[in-house]
């Protein structure tokens, strides 16, 4: 039996993760799949497709967000330990 393992696939594993530092004008280059937040606390992001930022609050430690965020901000953004993952 030969096991194909699935390159460009959103249910296989992390091929990447990165530190996020949120910023208010530096835009993130690369698609995620989602951010984990080590430290809770609210979360200001602008989603790859959208025209808005929203907030996700409350969030809590060692939680995980499964969106695309084109920029994290640094302006209300409380939680803290953000990895990307690609």
């Amino acid at each position: 039996m030969t096991l194909q393992l699935e390159t460009n696939s959103t249910s296989g594993p992390v091929r990447q993760a990165f530190a996020i530092v949120p910023s208010d004008a530096t835009a993130l280059s690369t698609t995620l799949r989602g951010v984990y937040i080590g430290s809770g606390g609210n979360l200001v992001l602008r989603a790859r497709n959208s025209d808005a930022d929203v907030t996700y609050l409350n969030l809590p430690d060692a939680s995980y967000v499964t969106v695309d965020p084109i920029y994290v901000r640094a302006t209300g953004t409380t939680a803290a330990g953000l990895v990307g993952e690609v």
